[in-house]
């Protein structure tokens, strides 16, 4: 009984892997670049200038410098913002001093619209943020990953839905197949062919099994509403008024209706406001934010916030309120239900903007291996099919195996040169060209497409070789091309100590080693197989 419930958790592993194998893999490619999401933006904009340390300046200086400025700027706002400068809880984006505004709506509309600006926390002479050139960044990447492209939202949510709970399937028959998971995980057995895939499988597969699992469970909470959509329909109803009431009780959203007066500088010291919440937080959550409205029917306030990032709370960073005319605390309902904090710590899990370097790291290569997880078990399915083929019937398989066979190449090679091309076009598409983000991502699908035509054309080795070889230019060349197209090239950014321009060169090459060394194997192995044919 337990062998025929493992082998049937065997054929189900099999078999969902494969029918979703290569949209898993498009959404852990692009999905892993989220962890970098928005180094690879700031790469992308080569007109921003190097990463400089944050100017530090006492509270009351960066305030009154802020409320200068707002009520030269936006005298008549809905609401004002002023960032302080600091040094980021995470080590990843320190935060400049900065102000921002919402203006007043005007008549039938709901929004106002929003202003910002940088400004010298020393001097207060206000800076015009430099702007940088129209692309999609790394956040047009991470979007892809559970919004697809080309396709309406809705119908990319549910495809996403379907493909992970998929994985989780497979994740969970693979862990029951296996019974000796961990003994696996310390065998591998290099050029023995099916062997050896399925060796590599299983150890990458369990490198990263607590990743794997969270990552999968975690994707599916991100659209509880969409897949599951009766209870909210039943408790508030489906319209968009109904629907907006449900989010604005769960996130703790001011009503749009809700009225509310031009704020004005406070009369109490904000300085003490954000001295009281420090000592109330603890050095280990800095104040990052300070935000001023004015609801007629209850009177000016003023809200101290932390980053969004220092905290597993996803989405509701710890804010304190005052009365922006005494300076007196203002109770006001900040806890979040059991409910939404463990939706917000499962997500937080899920993105990792929490983490710091080190785990953000960590979380990226896991992602990375969650690529080699799936790749390793699309191709062993070949392999172990061809194997089972020619033992059999003798011959080469049919039309079937060989599609399956070009998917794999175009999906596992042709997918990383889609995204290194995106990176070229980057590069080399016209700076003032009109749809610039759409078109880098064009390019990125077009240089895909490509990919899969030729290794549907060649013979199956050559394709797999010719197209690594592709991934090693493609990758390898990018800090070149960086040379010869920007001044924030690979010397300048080692020299200037700027690790998320080097970081982002050195990864390229990093991947451009990855695949010349799967190349490299791959044409030693099968010279090996010649020779002893």
């Amino acid at each position: 009984m337990k062998d025929g419930f493992r082998q049937s958790m065997a054929w189900l592993h099999t078999w969902v892997g494969l029918l979703v194998g290569w949209v898993l893999f498009f959404i852990f490619v692009t999905g892993s670049t989220g962890y970098m999401n928005a180094e690879i933006t700031r790469w992308m904009q080569p007109e921003l200038p190097l990463a400089k340390p944050v100017v530090e300046a006492p509270a009351a200086q960066v305030l009154d410098l802020a409320f200068d400025r707002l009520q030269q700027v936006a005298p008549h706002a809905k609401m004002w913002r002023i960032t302080l400068p600091h040094r980021s809880v995470t080590g990843r984006m320190d935060e400049e001093a900065a102000i921002g505004w919402e203006e007043m709506p005007r008549p039938g509309q709901e929004r106002g619209r929003n202003g910002s600006e940088n400004f010298d926390p020393v001097t207060g002479a206000h800076e015009q943020p430099v702007e940088g050139r129209e692309t999609g960044g790394g956040w047009e990447l991470y979007e892809m990953h559970y919004a697809l492209h080309y396709i309406d939202y809705e119908i990319a949510f549910r495809i996403v839905g379907v493909c992970t709970m998929f994985m989780f399937l497979a994740i969970i028959s693979g862990i029951i197949t296996h019974k000796k998971i961990f003994k696996d995980f310390f065998t591998f057995r290099p050029g023995k062919g099916q062997r050896s895939w399925l060796d590599a499988h299983n150890v990458i597969s369990v490198m990263a099994l607590p990743f794997f699992i969270m990552i999968t469970y975690s994707g599916l909470v991100f659209y509880t509403f969409q897949y599951m959509p009766t209870v909210k329909d039943v408790m508030y109803g489906s319209s968009e008024k109904q629907l907006r009431q449900l989010y604005d009780e769960l996130f703790k959203r001011d009503p749009v209706d809700k009225v509310f007066a031009p704020v004005k500088r406070p009369q109490a010291a904000v300085d003490k406001m954000i001295a009281t919440t420090q000592a109330a937080w603890g050095p280990e959550m800095p104040v990052a934010t300070v935000i001023l409205r004015h609801p007629v029917d209850e009177g000016p306030y003023v809200d101290v916030m932390a980053g969004y990032s220092s905290t597993l709370n996803r989405g509701f960073p710890p804010r304190l309120r005052f009365d922006a005319m005494t300076g007196a605390p203002v109770a006001f309902d900040n806890e979040t239900n059991p409910t939404m904090l463990t939706r917000n710590v499962v997500l937080a899990l899920h993105e990792g903007n929490f983490a710091g370097w080190g785990l953000r790291w960590l979380y990226f290569l896991s992602g990375v291996l969650g690529c080699a997880m799936i790749g390793t078990g699309l191709v062993l399915w070949t392999v172990k099919r061809r194997h089972q083929y020619v033992g059999k019937h003798g011959g080469m398989p049919g039309f079937g195996h060989r599609l399956v066979e070009g998917l794999n190449v175009g999906t596992i090679v042709g997918l990383p040169v889609a995204v290194a091309v995106y990176f070229w076009a980057n590069r080399l598409l016209p700076v003032e060209m009109a749809d610039r983000a759409d078109w880098e991502i064009h390019c990125l699908f077009a240089a895909w497409g490509w990919m899969f035509i030729y290794a549907g054309l060649r013979p199956l080795k050559r394709a797999w070789l010719e197209s690594l070889l592709i991934a090693v230019a493609a990758f390898g060349l990018i800090p070149v091309l960086n040379f010869f197209t920007t001044d924030k090239h690979l010397g300048v950014s080692l020299t200037h100590g700027d690790w998320v321009l080097a970081g982002f060169d050195l990864t390229m090459l990093g991947f451009a080693a990855a695949f010349a060394y799967i190349a490299y194997k791959l044409h030693k192995r099968w010279l090996k197989q010649e020779a002893q044919a």
